[in-house]
């Protein structure tokens, strides 16, 4: 009876994923919900908006944005983790999703199974920005100032755990640095914080910071990742003179887990076809970055080799949230 019942059962239980093509076909036969677990206004809301239209125009339904902050992210993973597999909720975060699921271990917020990679859309680089008036005109006469004052000098960021967080304390680490963290409700006032001499330096994206260079209020002294920034040839990798140093910040779209394949192709290929449009590539640009808007595959690797460097470093400096 046991079986008969279980044979009985398994036409009604396969019904979803045979006619997930199907839906897929279809998709999206209403609006979506891109879930960006920060608040509105920053730079990633600004890519979001962007994306967003550009979805609505090319796809016919509405990509509605939907700003969860708090939890350090997790509130919005959640919302998307914990949303039925049928295309209508995705997320949209930065590098910080890498990190998440070491800040908070019981949340279930490991990215490589909770979630379904689907583009990589843009890296963005981390600068180190100090007061045009700091005494701190290179990196080389940084590490040599913070190894002669142990603990004395400060660094901002958006808040404990954040991406900005840890590209500060993985320098230190890697340098062998005593630096003191100062957190902010945010990357805006820590800039703020700079500028009015409150810190010595901000590790922040290039988004955050041109500005504030272009504006005169700040310097750049060094970008976090392996190579120069080809928009920022003169400013050079902080791995010239911290070699090992590599602090990739990124956005990427993910959605639930189970997400139909089909669903998942059309919207990568979707995004992917965005990565030419001249109006794209300006808007990125002028962030001192380039559109990606790369496949699942590719964020899936970039979470395979983000997850365990953020591990590690967070099991090494005992950083907590609040």
């Amino acid at each position: 009876m046991i079986h008969r019942r279980a044979a009985l059962a398994l036409p009604a239980l396969a019904l979803p994923f045979l006619a997930s093509p199907a839906r897929a076909a279809t998709w999206p036969e209403k609006p979506t919900r891109l879930v960006i677990p920060f608040g509105a206004g920053g730079p990633i809301d600004g890519v979001g908006r962007l994306l967003a239209e550009l979805l609505r125009e090319r796809l016919g339904q509405p990509f509605l944005i939907d700003n969860r902050p708090g939890a350090g992210g997790s509130l919005g993973l959640r919302a998307v983790v914990q949303s039925p597999p049928d295309g209508t909720a995705f997320v949209l975060t930065s590098a910080s999703l890498a990190s998440i699921h070491a800040l908070y271990p019981s949340a279930g917020l490991d990215p490589r199974v909770a979630m379904t990679p689907v583009s990589l859309v843009a890296e963005v680089p981390t600068a180190l920005v100090v007061n045009t008036n700091a005494a701190l005109t290179s990196p080389a006469a940084l590490i040599q100032a913070a190894r002669a004052r142990p603990g004395a000098l400060t660094y901002g960021s958006g808040g404990v755990g954040s991406s900005n967080h840890l590209s500060g304390a993985l320098f230190g680490h890697v340098a062998g640095l005593d630096l003191t963290h100062i957190s902010y409700r945010g990357a805006a006032p820590a800039m703020t914080a700079l500028y009015a001499g409150e810190i010595d330096m901000v590790f922040a994206s290039t988004v955050e910071t041109l500005p504030h260079v272009q504006a005169g209020r700040a310097r750049i002294l060094g970008v976090t990742t392996a190579a120069r920034v080809a928009a920022l040839p003169d400013v050079p990798a902080l791995s010239e003179f911290v070699p090992g140093y590599v602090a990739l910040n990124w956005y990427g779209i993910a959605g639930p887990p189970a997400l139909p394949p089909e669903i998942t192709t059309r919207l990568a290929e979707t995004l992917a076809s965005f990565r030419t449009l001249e109006h794209v590539k300006a808007r990125f640009a002028a962030a001192g970055t380039e559109p990606l808007l790369a496949g699942p595959a590719v964020l899936r690797q970039r979470l395979e080799e983000d997850v365990p460097q953020w591990q590690r470093l967070i099991a090494a400096t005992g950083i907590k949230v609040e």
